[in-house]
């Protein structure tokens, strides 16, 4: 039989946006980090349905009260996701990107980094915005930034705030990532907002903080003016608002790594200078973290295949010569309706089935 790590290997690349091998086995390496071998071995025996402790043990035939210890300890570990409701507990397998990487922010140390720069170097970098769903998507802060209407609810960063009532700001696990690893910068860490399920799931794992709606909104503002992408789990029913930057953040990462980041990030805005407005202070160009913007005969200029429609550019160009446009109907993306739609759309562009035999 393969090793219980290469069979977990195989178990999480049919997760999410998937796990690949490497010729280094710098993959299997991390597992051995984050998971004791009866934890592996547990793991590959899931579902991707959510499970009590009970039903596991009996469709395994294994002891309940052994069975839910380990997933317990799992949870408190982030390797699976768990669902409370009641006095009822049931787990589900996570995937390694967004999920159990994620939940090591609070715990990772500079070993982890290190492997987690190569494995993204050699392997897992180019994937998880490389489908047609990508996995999360890129929005502007709010909807004054648009010269058309209407935009959808889920398009406006500030009117997401609004719509939920429960806030938590954890820390950047790509910057806290990047700094371990000695390839950070200086944007602010504790920078990703989490809403409603999404903050109680955070907190319940020990990380992040509550937070207000006015606090949520100040946060949003301030990784705006700092030059940090908005980046939503690729959803309408948002969870979580990343902030991101294109030094350490591994979706924008991927995103530069595909030949067109405009229609990879499935966006439904772009930039658009007016030449006889643009004064040439450069201030658009160091902002812009998909070094989208370039200065002919100092004029700023857009690369439509490069830009994300973020907005970063049009909110503190002082002479208003940017603005983002809304691109026409045929070229408007709908995003899944929820975060199972999405890895549901990913996996069958991925050509695997997630459903139990």
């Amino acid at each position: 039989m393969k090793d219980v790590y290469v069979r977990l290997r195989e178990k999480m690349d049919d997760l999410g946006t998937g796990y690949p091998a490497t010729k280094s086995g710098v993959e299997i390496r991390i597992l051995k980090r984050l998971f004791a071998e009866e934890e592996a071995d547990l793991f590959i025996q899931l579902t991707p349905l959510l499970e009590t402790a009970e039903d596991v043990a009996k469709r395994l035939d294994g002891d309940i009260g052994r069975i839910a210890e380990l997933m317990a300890r799992m949870a408190n570990k982030g390797l699976l996701f768990r669902h409370q409701k009641g006095d009822v507990l049931r787990y589900a397998p996570q995937p390694y990107v967004a999920g159990i990487f994620d939940l090591q922010v609070g715990t990772m140390d500079r070993e982890l980094a290190l492997d987690m720069d190569e494995y993204y170097d050699t392997a897992l970098g180019a994937i998880p915005q490389s489908f047609n769903t990508p996995l999360f998507r890129t929005i502007p802060i709010n909807r004054a930034l648009v010269t058309q209407w209407p935009i959808a609810p889920y398009e406006d960063a500030l009117g997401i705030v609004e719509s939920h009532d429960v806030f938590a700001v954890t820390p950047c696990v790509c910057r806290t990532w990047r700094k371990l690893s000695d390839k950070g910068c200086a944007k602010p860490v504790e920078a990703c907002l989490q809403l409603g399920s999404s903050a109680h799931h955070f907190i319940d794992q020990g990380i992040g903080r509550f937070i207000s709606r006015e606090d949520a909104k100040e946060m949003i503002k301030t990784s705006a003016e700092a030059g940090l992408v908005l980046q939503p789990f690729n959803s309408q029913k948002v969870g979580t608002i990343c902030s991101c930057c294109g030094d350490c953040c591994a979706m924008l990462r991927s995103l530069k790594k595909q030949p067109v980041p405009a229609a990879a990030v499935q966006s439904n805005y772009y930039a658009e200078v007016d030449a006889e407005d643009c004064s040439g202070c450069e201030t658009c160009l160091d902002r812009c973290q998909m070094e989208a913007i370039d200065m002919v005969d100092e004029i700023a200029e857009i690369n439509l295949d490069r830009c994300i429609g973020c907005g970063l550019c049009v909110s503190t160009c002082e002479t208003d010569a940017v603005h983002l446009v809304k691109k026409s109907d045929d070229l408007l993306y709908d995003p899944p309706r929820s975060l199972t739609e999405t890895y549901l759309r990913i996996a069958q562009e991925r050509g695997k089935d997630l459903m139990p035999q």
